[in-house]
């Protein structure tokens, strides 16, 4: 039988919500957030626009992901980098099942 890699549910997970922010239609003025603040009332959040700020960055448009949130791209880097380390983990724990 063999194992799950470790790591792999978490490259997943990210690796869906980059493609479902890619994908999901901002610019059609009907959003509902999840941001829990935002819900209650609160007019400022430290990270609402975040993931609006993801999905205009990764479409070229820059001046408005920073309008939207300025640490988009910052973030972005961080999620495909910790991508990165995940898939050379995954790959590494495949290759040592393969020598056995």
């Amino acid at each position: 039988m063999q194992r799950i890699p470790t790591g792999i549910l978490e490259f997943l997970i990210w690796t869906i919500a980059l493609v479902g922010l890619y994908f999901y239609g901002m610019g059609d003025g009907q959003h509902h957030g999840l941001c829990p603040l935002a819900n209650l009332g609160v007019s400022w959040c430290p990270g609402c626009g975040l993931g609006r700020s993801l999905h205009y960055f990764m479409h070229g448009a820059f001046h408005t992901s920073w309008g939207w949130h300025p640490l988009g791209g910052f973030a972005l880097l961080v999620i495909l980098w910790r991508q990165f380390e995940l898939f050379l983990l995954i790959k590494k724990q495949i290759k040592l099942w393969q020598t056995y």
